[in-house]
């Protein structure tokens, strides 16, 4: 498949305070709206954002406390894609050291959480994880239709 123009872009920096991920949802939003991404693609996307976001904040450590969100639409020449990059300058993780969330012994834990990377891998058509020592990114891409079975 050939490469994606970049038809639009929005690029976001968000403080790591309370519901700032609600900002990035509500760019998510309007940009697949723009689109004409279907209601539950729609929905999807957001809960993708909301999820990345809230990684990032809880999990980074990142020294300017910060959010870097890019949205594209992408498509050649109509939209065909949204692809959303979240990223932050913290301490990254090891992937492979992330602990597959049971749900048999999830819901006998005290804390429940840890389901962000699975959740995410399963609202979006791509997923894709650069970390190390300099931050983490997630891109994550939809498309603005469903596959199409063969």
């Amino acid at each position: 498949m050939m490469d994606l123009a970049v038809l639009r872009e929005v690029t976001l920096t968000l403080p790591m305070l309370p519901d700032m991920e609600i900002a990035a949802s509500k760019t998510a939003t309007a940009m697949a709206e723009y689109m004409s991404m279907s209601p539950d693609r729609i929905d999807e996307v957001r809960m993708a954002v909301v999820e990345a976001c809230i990684n990032a904040i809880e999990h980074s450590a990142a020294p300017d406390r910060k959010v870097h969100i890019t949205f594209s639409i992408l498509g050649d020449p109509v939209p065909e894609k949204l692809q959303i990059e979240i990223s932050d300058f913290g301490v990254g993780f090891e992937p492979d050291q992330v602990e597959e969330p049971r749900i048999e012994e999830k819901l006998k834990a005290n804390r429940k959480r840890g389901w962000g990377l699975k959740i995410i891998e399963g609202l979006m058509d791509e997923v894709e994880v650069e970390t190390g020592s300099h931050g983490t990114t997630v891109r994550m891409t939809k498309t603005r239709q469903p596959e199409k079975a063969s």
